[in-house]
């Protein structure tokens, strides 16, 4: 339930990344406060990514699916990483 309350949060949110590159700025300039990560993406892109939340002590979720990810962020496309910001 915990899982599920997040991915409406993030879907409900105002402030969020969408996509790897603004994610990874996001978490480098401390505004992150989630992030999601899809599990179906490429490693050599989710890897850095998770490398900077472990090093910043952020909250990483896990998505099913790239389509889904994409689809909660309230894109048409698949997304491997999105984030909430803080407000």
């Amino acid at each position: 339930m915990l899982v599920f309350m997040s991915l409406m949060d993030l879907q409900q949110s105002q402030k969020k990344t969408v996509g790897s590159k603004q994610t990874l700025k996001a978490i480098k300039r401390g505004q992150a406060k989630v992030v999601y990560i899809a599990l179906d993406a490429e490693k050599q892109v989710t890897q850095v990514i998770l490398q900077a939340c472990q090093s910043q002590g952020i909250q990483v979720i896990e998505v099913e699916t790239m389509h889904n990810l994409g689809r909660i962020c309230g894109i048409e496309v698949g997304c491997a990483v999105a984030a909430i910001l803080d407000s």
